[in-house]
C-alpha cells in the first residue's frame, strides 16, 4: 500500500463483552501488519452497549444466557463456533470462566476518558477484552477497571476518580442512539477514513481492501 498524504482514521464501533468484536480486532490488527508504523492509521474506538439496560451490578451468567439463547446448552452450541472463530484468530475465548454478565457503560468511558488524554487507547481496550474472555474477570467493577487502566499505564486514582464522576454518561448515550440512527444494529463496525464501512469481524484480506479503496474514494 502507498504511504497516505494525510493522516487517516479507522472508526470502531465495538462492545467489551461482544465476542466478536474481539475477533475482529485480531483481523483488523493482521490487515494492518504489513504497513510500516509511520503510516498506520489512527484507530479510535467508539462505545455500543449490547446490554444497555444491565444493572451497574451485573447480572448472573447463567441467568443471562438463558434469557438470551434460552439455556446455557444452546448458548455452547452457539458459543463453539465463535471459540473455533477465536481459535483461527489466535485467541483462546474461556466463556466458562465468566461467572457475571456486566453493564460496559463503566468501561466504555474509560476508554472514551483515554482517548479524551490524547492516548491510544488499544492497549487498555485489549486489556478489557483480556480481562473478560479469557481471564473472566468482572469489568464492571470501577476497582477492576482502575486496575487494567493502571496495566496500561494510565494513574488508577485519577481512572477511579472519573469512573466515580459523570464524565461519559451522556455522550454514549447519544453514540448509542447515533450509531442505531445510522443502522449499526451489530458490531464490530468498521469505519476507514469516513468513506468505507465494513460490518462484522470480517478476514484481514477484507479489512485491508476496504483501506484500499477508503483511499482510491480520497
Amino acid at each position: 500500500m502507498n504511504t497516505p498524504s494525510s493522516p487517516e482514521v479507522i472508526d470502531v464501533i465495538s462492545d467489551v463483552v461482544c465476542p466478536w468484536c474481539y475477533i475482529g480486532k485480531r483481523h483488523l490488527e493482521a490487515s494492518l501488519d504489513k504497513l510500516a508504523p509511520e503510516s498506520r492509521p489512527l484507530i479510535r474506538w467508539h462505545p455500543f452497549q449490547l446490554n444497555p439496560d444491565l444493572p451497574a451490578q451485573g447480572i448472573d451468567r447463567r441467568s443471562y444466557l438463558e434469557t438470551k439463547f434460552g439455556g446455557a446448552d444452546r448458548a455452547a452450541q452457539i458459543y463453539e463456533r465463535v471459540r473455533a472463530a477465536g481459535r483461527a484468530a489466535g485467541l483462546e475465548l474461556d466463556f466458562d470462566r465468566i461467572e457475571r454478565q456486566p453493564n460496559t457503560i463503566d468501561a466504555h468511558r474509560l476508554i472514551a476518558w483515554a482517548q479524551a488524554e490524547g492516548q491510544d487507547a488499544d492497549a487498555l481496550v485489549e486489556a478489557l477484552f483480556r480481562a473478560y474472555f479469557i481471564e473472566g474477570r468482572f469489568i464492571g467493577d470501577r476497582s477492576v477497571l482502575a486496575e487494567l487502566a493502571q496495566t496500561c499505564g494510565y494513574d488508577a486514582d485519577q481512572a477511579k476518580a472519573m469512573l466515580d464522576s459523570d464524565f461519559g454518561l451522556a455522550d454514549i448515550e447519544e453514540m448509542g442512539q447515533r450509531t442505531r440512527q445510522m443502522g449499526i444494529t451489530g458490531v464490530p463496525f468498521f469505519v476507514f477514513n469516513e468513506r468505507v464501512g465494513v460490518s462484522g469481524a470480517q478476514g484481514a484480506p477484507t479489512l485491508a481492501d476496504a483501506l484500499v479503496k477508503s483511499r482510491e474514494a480520497a
